[in-house]
């Protein structure tokens, strides 16, 4: 059996092929920390939890970066607007957001990273690229060059208008008058009054969005990995100027062999975001439901389906994975028969673009059959429930 996943810039399922035998290079973009942890965040991160559960399950040896967007717009805006030091704001909702992934049988990453900890290795790549005139200082801030890098736009397939008007939806702004091109980003811009702000050899400022990303992953996983993945509406502008910058600064392409993308949760017809406010959080669900019943419902969607959040769903979700439950703990004999052929099923839909909805199916229906007790455990187990 060979695993395909979908690759966001193929636009098509490829056979799962890592750098290095057996050795999976795994970054996933964390939360920005405040208003955290919605469902939309634990549909991520549960989903990529499976995913490397499973990649472990098959001999991987996964080594997995997660980060924090300790600095940056939003976190600075809601700093001001909840009349909180950011330092202490980040650090409060990262706490929450941990313990909530906590209780919810996630993984931690082998390396979980705060963007304030690589403020160094942001100067030293940015200098690289003013350096190769790749990037450019205009009006304090320093901006990548788009134009330098022909393949601007390969990830997303967005054509220039398409990206100038996300841009204007996503937090960039074309209109800038510092920048040569609307489309260059900003890479470090200079310090703004009341803002805090890091000595470099261009003067103090902040890092861009975009830049931290690639940094760590360079400094932490290298400068190619296997996969990036992270919420599919980071795919422009994000990922595409990562792409930029990692590959400009590396002369090595393609700096992630596979994009995996997670589609958006839904709630009441609307994309579940903080903007909107319709956010259903974790810790709320957890006062009334199991954290089984919870990941059971994630994984009940394909990662890369949008879904709406139903309440009843979860409540259904809560009695199925509680009689899987008793019948995994309980003692006394059952048909084996069907292991080897479960398994195998099993891992034939985990192998098709991590087709979890298949594989709990499978699960129940092992139940239903009274199949062998250690099987559905195993089965469980893969997919991070606690049993």
């Amino acid at each position: 059996m060979t695993l395909r996943i979908f690759n966001s810039g193929s636009e098509r399922k490829e056979v799962f092929r890592t750098l290095k035998p057996n050795t999976a290079k795994i970054y996933v973009c964390g939360i920005t920390p405040y208003d955290t942890t919605h469902l939309g965040h634990a549909f991520t991160y549960v989903s990529f939890d499976a995913f490397i559960r499973y990649l472990k399950f098959k001999g991987f040896r996964v080594e997995y970066a997660q980060n924090v967007t300790d600095i940056d717009d939003d976190i600075l805006r809601k700093s001001r607007e909840d009349h909180r030091n950011w330092r202490e704001l980040g650090n409060l909702w990262t706490r929450q957001y941990l313990n909530d992934m906590r209780r919810i049988n996630v993984l931690r990453p082998t390396h979980y990273i705060k963007a304030t900890g690589s403020i160094r290795a942001m100067i030293k790549i940015i200098d690289s690229l003013l350096k190769k005139s790749i990037a450019y200082e205009s009006g304090g801030n320093i901006y990548f060059r788009t134009k330098k890098f022909p393949r601007y736009g390969r990830l997303s397939h967005f054509n220039e208008s398409q990206m100038l008007l996300l841009l204007k939806e996503r937090g960039g702004n074309p209109d800038d008058k510092n920048k040569e091109d609307p489309l260059d980003f900003v890479l470090w811009q200079h310090k703004a009054e009341g803002e805090p702000s890091w000595s470099t050899p261009w003067g103090r400022g902040r890092p861009g969005w975009h830049i931290e990303c690639s940094t760590m992953i360079n400094e932490y996983l290298g400068e190619r990995i296997d996969v990036h993945g992270g919420g599919r509406d980071l795919i422009f502008p994000h990922h595409e100027s990562e792409i930029a910058q990692s590959e400009s600064f590396t002369g090595k392409s393609p700096m992630s062999r596979y994009f995996m993308h997670t589609a958006m949760v839904m709630y009441r017809g609307e994309k579940m975001s903080k903007s909107l406010g319709n956010l259903i959080m974790v810790s709320k669900l957890l006062k009334n439901h199991t954290p089984n019943a919870i990941r059971w419902l994630l994984l009940s969607h394909r990662y890369r389906q949008v879904w709406e959040y139903v309440p009843e769903e979860l409540e259904a979700a809560g009695k199925c994975v509680k009689r899987l439950e008793s019948y995994a703990k309980e003692e006394g004999p059952s048909h084996a028969s069907a292991d080897k052929s479960t398994m195998n099923r099993f891992c034939r839909a985990m192998d098709d673009d991590l087709n979890t909805p298949e594989a709990l199916r499978i699960i129940k229906n092992s139940y239903e059959s009274a199949e062998s007790k250690e099987t559905v455990r195993s089965m469980m187990r893969i997919l991070g429930f606690d049993i």
